[in-house]
Formats: C-alpha cells, structure tokens, sequence
C-alpha cells in the first residue's frame, strides 16, 4: 500500500494565491498517518481532494493497493427520520453485524442507538457518524476531525481499537490536537506557511508505555516544522 503525491497546487476560483502550493510526499504504510497545522493552511482542502470530492488542482496522486478511499469530517449530519440504529443497520453491509456491535461497544452509544441523530451531543453525532463508515468497505478512510468533541480518553479507546482491528488500511487522521498526532500517528504531514514535510510520530498501539523523552522531541519537531 502507498499513497503519494507530487507537486499538487489548488486555487480557490477568486483566490489571489493559491492555498496549496507544490505540495508533494509519500505514505507507504497502511496504520494511522496524518495531515497537521494551524487553521487555514489547507488541511480540509487537502482532504477533499484525496477523496476527489469534486475539486481538483494541478499535480497528481498515486493510490497503489487503494482503490475505496471515505472521507468522514465533523459535524457531518444524519437525516432525522429515523433513529441513529436503524440509520447503522441500512449501511451495514452483510457480513458486518458482529463489526458494527463490536464498535457499537467501543464507541460507548450502545444506550443511543433508539435516539435521533439530532438527540444527540456533538461528540455522540461524531462517533455515530464515525461507525457509519467503519463497517463499510474502505482502503482509506479520511478523518477530518472526525473526534472532535469526543472527550480524551475515550478518543484514546476508539484510536487504538481501531488502529488494532483494521491493521491493513490506511487512515488519514486530520486533527489540531499535536500530543495526539505525535502519539498515535506513523507519518505526520505539516502544512504550514513554509516548507511541507513528513515528521515521523511515535505510532503507539494498544498496550504501549509511554515514552515521554521520546513524545516530548517528536512534538518539538513537530513544532519545529510547522
């Protein structure tokens, strides 16, 4: 599996620069990697157009051992004309059931699953929207701050379960949060305002001991790069 892209620039129509510009790296690991940096340099922009969601700028992407990529981001909404169970129960695809109940636990929203989506609190909408994509079939799944809300340590809960049941695809986890990314992530793209590069994270998986020395410099690179 690998997932590269060379010399990608995308102009908004109106924009007097562009708000990606030459971008170009290589993810060659399927697990968690990410796209970080501050607010407006393109993260969501980004996303969109590796899920091809209508856009698309100069440059090129090459998906090998990829062909289903989902995009997932916060706030996405379910209609309200059912309940959030039976909403579950339409997209699951056969052969799934034991999938969805298992995440179902993980995520904690076993008792919500009788309740409208618009019933529900962000986090809980979040986590909902999240196994709605989960069990169906995917290489890549773009998570565009899709644990927003979601206090830290069940956020903790559902990243290393997912990272230990779907060990052969590839996640691209969006985020603000950099002890997160640092910790749980293998390949961190920064975008900032100057150079774009890929910083290595800790990647750490179910069981892991903690290594402050270690998280503590790739947050500093991280800094560093951003």
């Amino acid at each position: 599996m690998r997932f590269e892209c060379r010399g990608l620039t995308f102009t908004y129509p109106g924009a007097n620069r562009p708000v990606l510009e030459n971008l170009s790296f290589s993810m060659a690991a399927p697990g968690f990697n990410a796209v970080f940096g501050p607010s407006g340099v393109g993260k969501t922009s980004f996303a969109r157009l590796v899920a091809g969601n209508g856009k698309q700028g100069s440059g090129w992407f090459t998906y090998e051992g990829i062909s289903t990529i989902l995009y997932s981001y916060n706030q996405e909404r379910l209609p309200g004309w059912s309940s959030t169970g039976s909403h579950l129960d339409k997209v699951c695809p056969p052969g799934k059931e034991g999938l969805k109940q298992e995440l179902i636990r993980i995520f904690d929203v076993e008792s919500l699953m009788s309740s409208r989506f618009s019933q529900l609190s962000m986090g809980q909408q979040n986590r909902m929207n999240l196994i709605r994509y989960l069990i169906q079939d995917f290489d890549m799944l773009i998570l565009d701050e899709s644990l927003a809300n979601v206090d830290e340590a069940l956020r903790e809960t559902i990243i290393l379960a997912v990272k230990q049941i779907f060990p052969d695809r590839l996640f691209l986890y969006i985020s603000h949060n950099l002890t997160e990314v640092a910790r749980f992530c293998r390949d961190i793209l920064i975008l900032g305002h100057g150079e774009n590069l890929v910083v290595r994270g800790r990647d750490y998986c179910q069981g892991y001991l903690p290594d402050k020395e270690g998280l503590d410099r790739t947050m500093l690179e991280i800094m560093n790069a951003v």
